[in-house]
């Protein structure tokens, strides 16, 4: 019983940071038919960005936290309105401009502060375990899987609430009607595109605390299973996307453990092929 809820507590965690990561992917692709490869690289600079500000910028976790998502948020910004804007009308380009963001930008980082993985500096409040059924916990999934839920709780009030959401959903089911209507999609795009980074860039800041450190190429390989999360859920679904993050940590974790290391990843992509077949929308195919 105790390794039962140990994995489920852990894959929650994780499934919480892979959502971070998908929550903005799957809006950026749901209303703008931009497949981010870059989406990763973001997460690797919110990372980044909060290391140094918890270590040499001397702000201490708690402010290296925002600082990491502000710094994110800016260069998701920054890549929209430089080099996705002026490509919405070629989306191969689009796709080899991203994924060369997503490749240079780890590099940069690992010419910056080398190919090693830095450990994060971590509070005592978040260092230590917690007591659950038994079982022995790290508090830090705690904290992943609160951040999570107060994304998701802030993008459906944004999405339901605000005259930006609504400009957001209505663009997702018709793109094309809402420019007719007089309406700048474009500053629609760049607010999307923000906030994808600022989720990305916390989930980036958030993954120093579950890994215990950060690394070049941390935001590529979380990209991977961002886009199986993007992909189970069903593109535009925030909800979607937040089923998906949850059934894949979870299946990740309790594979790995019960079966061979790394057939956790295996595992996944079956879980998904299966999906596909019987809903090959994902599992809700819009925004909500």
């Amino acid at each position: 019983m105790n390794t039962v809820v140990l994995l489920a507590c852990t894959g929650l965690g994780l499934g919480a940071l892979y959502f971070l990561v998908a929550s903005g992917l799957s809006l950026i692709f749901g209303l703008m038919d931009v497949l981010n490869f870059a989406h990763g690289a973001l997460l690797s600079v919110g990372a980044y960005a909060a290391w140094w500000a918890a270590g040499d910028g001397g702000m201490g976790f708690w402010l290296a936290v925002p600082f990491g998502t502000l710094v994110g948020t800016g260069a998701a910004v920054l890549l929209e309105l430089v080099l996705i804007r002026p490509l919405y009308a070629r989306p191969r380009d689009q796709i080899l401009a991203t994924v060369g963001v997503g490749l240079a930008l780890p590099a940069l980082l690992m010419g910056i502060w080398g190919a090693d993985a830095r450990p994060f500096p971590q509070p005592a409040a978040l260092a230590g375990t917690v007591r659950l059924l038994g079982a022995v916990v790290p508090v830090n999934r705690f904290v992943l899987i609160g951040a999570a839920l107060l994304v998701l709780l802030a993008l459906r009030l944004f999405l339901a609430r605000t005259r930006y959401g609504l400009i957001v959903r209505a663009g997702v089911e018709d793109r094309a009607m809402v420019t007719a209507l007089g309406i700048d999609v474009r500053r629609a795009f760049t607010l999307v595109f923000a906030i994808g980074g600022a989720a990305a860039a916390l989930g980036g800041a958030l993954a120093g605390l579950y890994f215990g450190s950060v690394n070049p190429g941390q935001g590529t390989g979380l990209l991977i299973f961002a886009f199986v999360v993007v992909v189970m859920g069903g593109t535009g679904s925030v909800t979607g996307a937040a089923v998906a993050s949850v059934a894949v940590g979870l299946v990740q974790q309790f594979a790995n453990y019960y079966t061979a290391a790394g057939l956790g990843d295996l595992s996944v992509v079956v879980l998904l092929a299966v999906l596909l077949l019987v809903r090959p929308r994902g599992l809700t195919g819009r925004l909500a």
